[in-house]
């Protein structure tokens, strides 16, 4: 979630409060980043997300959607609050929105600056694939956060391996791999960031 403002990206705060959850920001270069993943259930009109979705519905909706690590296993709660939840990207492209007012889902143009101010050459940046060079490295969260990934967190962006559930409705990656989404179409796919373990 990303908030542009030039002159004082987060505005002199370090926090912003969103329903019933409070966020820590960053400031990196021009842009304030959320420093943690969201957590609401709820689009910015207030109306609910749907949620407890089985696989074959989540993998047959159009519409937006969230749900939580291991939904409905043992480790749900605990990956709720380490993680935070996980949404289709049709609800981050929704019109209600998915951010609290003056923050949105960032265009993948947003995510290639923030990957530049990291140090990534703009070539980098331009391609696909794995790229760059420790730019992953230092918005993974480290070994002292809580929770603690095996990066540096120089950035103060603190991205966790939170996994994923795929197109097809499965969970998978949780401890191995942190999916962002951007708010960005590339044909009938979606652009988004992922950071490796």
């Amino acid at each position: 979630q990303l908030n542009n403002a030039s002159s004082d990206p987060c505005s002199n705060l370090a926090t912003v409060t969103y329903g019933v959850d409070t966020y820590d920001l960053v400031a990196i270069g021009d842009q304030c980043w959320f420093a943690e993943n969201l957590r609401t259930e709820y689009y910015a009109n207030g109306d609910a997300i749907p949620t407890g979705l089985g696989n074959a519905t989540w993998a047959a909706t159009t519409n937006g959607a969230v749900t939580v690590y291991d939904e409905g296993g043992s480790n749900e709660a605990a990956n709720l609050g380490a993680y935070g939840r996980l949404y289709n990207w049709y609800a981050t492209v929704d019109v209600r929105g998915l951010c609290p007012s003056g923050w949105h889902v960032p265009q993948d143009s947003e995510l290639r600056t923030l990957e530049m101010e990291l140090g990534m050459s703009e070539s980098d940046a331009n391609g696909t694939g794995y790229r760059g060079t420790d730019q992953g490295t230092q918005m993974k969260s480290s070994a002292s956060d809580s929770p603690a990934w095996n990066g540096t967190n120089t950035s103060g962006f603190s991205g966790l391996a939170g996994g994923d559930r795929s197109y097809s409705g499965g969970f998978s990656n949780e401890g191995y791999y942190g999916f962002f989404w951007s708010a960005s179409a590339n044909g009938t796919y979606a652009w988004d960031r992922l950071l490796n373990g």
